[in-house]
């Protein structure tokens, strides 16, 4: 299954909200996101069905290996591209709505040749 964008965001932000407390559901994730409900809980059908995420009897949401692992390399796409943007001058919520974009879309070379730049390689 390839992620899209959305599908992405829904898993960084599990992983945001996991950092946080162990308990974490559908809800918190569309409170957090500002989404609807309905769209979030599509979102997690289809997370589930590739194998991305678990979600227990009580609805809470746990990452699978595979989700974590891309849960994290979103994550970290997002916190190099805004502390590098922040490094360049530009204020912290452009930054952080800047990575926010392109971390969905930056080639896995780029973001490595950043990383190198950045002495984070």
């Amino acid at each position: 299954m390839v992620l899209q964008e959305s599908g992405e965001m829904y898993l960084e932000t599990i992983y945001i909200l996991a950092q946080k407390s162990p308990y974490v559901r559908s809800i918190d994730v569309a409170e957090y996101m500002g989404f609807s409900k309905p769209s979030v809980s599509r979102g997690m059908g289809l997370l589930k069905q590739g194998g991305y995420l678990t979600a227990d009897e009580n609805g809470y949401l746990t990452l699978t290996e595979l989700g974590t692992q891309t849960a994290e390399k979103i994550y970290e796409r997002h916190t190099v591209i805004r502390d590098m943007l922040i490094h360049l001058g530009v204020d912290e919520e452009t930054a952080t709505q800047d990575a926010c974009r392109i971390e969905h879309v930056i080639s896995d070379k780029s973001f490595r040749a950043i990383c190198r730049h950045a002495g984070k390689a």
